[in-house]
């Protein structure tokens, strides 16, 4: 191997106060560890003799702890974008420790490029192998990675051989040229390939390769219950109503389906539904539910842009690699986030919502519209280019004190005009072609909690003359009785 090898301590010694980073990997899968964590030691080292020390990052998504985490508690993080899901660093955000600006995943890589925002000084990526010539193959995600190793000044790799070589090949790398010259981004079918299988960069641009031997940091998702079942259960008894109805082919269309245990449900409950074929994934991110279901032949081929899968889904995939790589390919996310795909192959986009209102707007990112949760992700590039845009939500959280649905929604990320189906426990309320009263009649009636069926109704008594009855004296009155009291139910409209 023609470059240095490094150790982390001295990797991190060349970044400096207010340096920026690019890193690959999306959710903890795919991303760099020890470099960060060298970083986090400097950070505080420099804190501690009174030396100010913070860098602004860019991800493709969330990270692990090694980087959100660690950065987070040494208070070595200037801004951030464009999604995060650590605690740490969702402290750092709402106490304004350091800046965050929520984006479509989509959008990120071109915004670098077109210098809307600065571009980084380094990129970290991981990687499981690299090659004399500067073609950098990548582990289990790919995100922003090709275009940060592009417009980044100097690289450094973390060469990790937790993941196999034979990784190679199941990648495919791909930047659309910007405008005004870009083409059509040529996928007809989530099998398509279109790119390469690597990054191809500039071998002086790469100050040292750092080894190491460490797992990604993906935990467990919480494990399906009554109530996420029961909405994977409605989803897929609406779908196959849709198919039989003739509004979706019998052949089936691609699924794009959001992160974590609801969206698991929702696949496994598909598989399991008689009535739908296998079918195809076009998303972000490949579950442990698609495993599963790639094994029963419920689905037949997964295009995203990392494997986000628990470590056994993960250990499983990398023992049968020569099955696997058949069926699925890792892009680059403004690929496998692209609106224009997801327009042309005609997803049913699955998204979960933070909170939902009577007349069909979704808070994805605020609780109780001020503190950030996690951010935007990919559901907006999905919800308003699919062929069906589908939420769901539990109807209430914590015993019974919040309900998902309240009169307006406290922060907007998806408005009504994206939003054509919302999915409870309770049921599916279709809102395609209704106006905003008949919407928020059959939400009530479909969706929201028993609990809370009352309140709402006695909400629309209350709203003021026009197109959409809202009453702007009391649309927030069920958040302004939790922040006093605890519990949505306490609203006092006398």
């Amino acid at each position: 191997m023609i470059y240095n090898k490094l150790t982390a301590e001295e990797a991190a010694d060349f970044i400096k106060n207010d340096d920026l980073i690019g890193f690959s990997g999306f959710t903890a899968a795919g991303c760099p560890k020890v470099i960060t964590m060298a970083l986090a030691v400097k950070a505080e080292n420099e804190h501690a003799k009174g030396n100010p020390f913070k860098v602004g990052i860019y991800t493709g998504a969330s990270t692990g702890d090694s980087i959100d985490g660690v950065l987070s508690r040494a208070h070595a993080i200037k801004f951030r974008t464009p999604y995060q899901s650590n605690k740490d660093m969702r402290t750092e955000l709402n106490n304004h420790e350091a800046h965050y600006f929520d984006l479509h995943l989509s959008e990120l890589p071109q915004y670098l490029r077109y210098g809307f925002l600065a571009k980084p000084k380094f990129a970290i990526l991981e990687a499981c192998d690299i090659t004399d010539d500067g073609k950098i193959y990548l582990t289990s995600a790919v995100g922003i990675a090709p275009t940060v190793a592009r417009i980044a000044d100097y690289i450094f790799i973390e060469l990790n051989k937790y993941h196999p070589k034979a990784l190679t090949g199941m990648h495919d790398i791909y930047e659309p040229a910007d405008p005004p010259v870009r083409r059509e981004i040529p996928i007809c079918s989530p099998d398509d390939r279109i790119g390469v299988p690597y990054i191809q960069v500039d071998p002086k641009k790469i100050i040292g390769v750092v080894e190491t031997n460490l797992p990604n940091e993906v935990g467990g998702f919480t494990p399906s219950d009554e109530v996420t079942n029961k909405i994977g259960e409605n989803v897929a008894s609406f779908l196959s109503a849709e198919m039989k109805a003739g509004r979706i082919p019998l052949s089936f269309l691609p699924v794009q389906s959001g992160v974590g245990n609801i969206a698991n449900a929702v696949l496994g409950a598909m598989g399991a539904n008689k009535d739908i074929p296998p079918f195809s994934i076009y998303t972000e991110v490949i579950q442990d539910s698609v495993i599963s279901l790639m094994k029963e032949g419920n689905v037949t081929f997964a295009s995203g842009c990392s494997l986000t899968l628990s470590t056994p889904a993960l250990e499983e995939v990398y023992k049968n690699l020569d099955f696997f790589k058949d069926r699925m390919v890792l892009r680059p996310q403004e690929i496998s986030n692209s609106p224009e795909i997801a327009r042309r192959l005609g997803l049913i986009s699955i998204n979960t919502a933070l909170e939902a209102d009577i007349f069909g707007n979704i808070n994805s990112t605020h609780v109780v519209g001020t503190k950030m949760m996690n951010g935007i992700g990919g559901s907006g590039d999905f919800c308003r280019n699919a062929y069906l845009s589908i939420f769901t939500t539990p109807s209430v959280a914590k015993g019974g004190k919040i309900s998902a649905i309240v009169p307006m929604v406290a922060h907007v990320d998806h408005s009504e005009h994206s939003v054509k189906i919302l999915v409870t426990e309770h049921g599916v309320a279709d809102l395609r072609g209704l106006s905003p009263i008949q919407r928020a009649e059959v939400i009530i009636e479909n969706c929201v909690d028993p609990l809370y069926k009352g309140l709402l109704r006695k909400y629309l008594t209350l709203g003021q003359k026009g197109h959409t009855p809202q009453n702007m004296m009391t649309a927030l009155s069920f958040h302004q009785a939790f922040n006093e009291t605890g519990d949505m139910r306490n609203v006092n409209w006398e």
